[in-house]
């Protein structure tokens, strides 16, 4: 049996908005567009997942939640597949935001559904 602590799929998914919002701004700073691709197609494969994961009918996840997610997916799809590599300095600090507050929204979760 290993003594590594178990991650929740919420905290799992906290951790890969978090580190897609760390790359998107990396990416930035260099000016890299090679980079900005990388990390901008991270970023819309994270939001795949949990588009996927709001989809799913038994997904413990409010109406609201749900919604919301649905929504925010949709907007990182398309702001990403629409501009790519040219996306405005705007829209990329909107998608970063995005990612660390709903990032920090699950985590608040993940603590409160523990008991913590």
């Amino acid at each position: 049996m290993s003594d590594e602590p178990t991650v929740s799929l919420p905290e799992l998914e906290a951790q890969n908005l978090a580190e897609a919002a760390l790359l998107l701004d990396h990416a930035r700073e260099k000016r890299d567009a090679g980079r900005l691709a990388s990390a901008l197609d991270n970023n819309l494969q994270v939001w795949t997942a949990l588009r996927t994961i709001a989809d799913i009918p038994d997904a413990t996840l409010t109406d609201t939640a749900r919604g919301n997610l649905i929504r925010l997916s949709d907007f990182v799809a398309t702001s990403t597949l629409t501009t790519g590599v040219k996306i405005s300095d705007e829209t990329l600090d909107t998608l970063i935001n995005v990612n660390l507050q709903i990032s920090e929204g699950l985590l608040e979760g993940a603590k409160r559904s523990a008991g913590i």
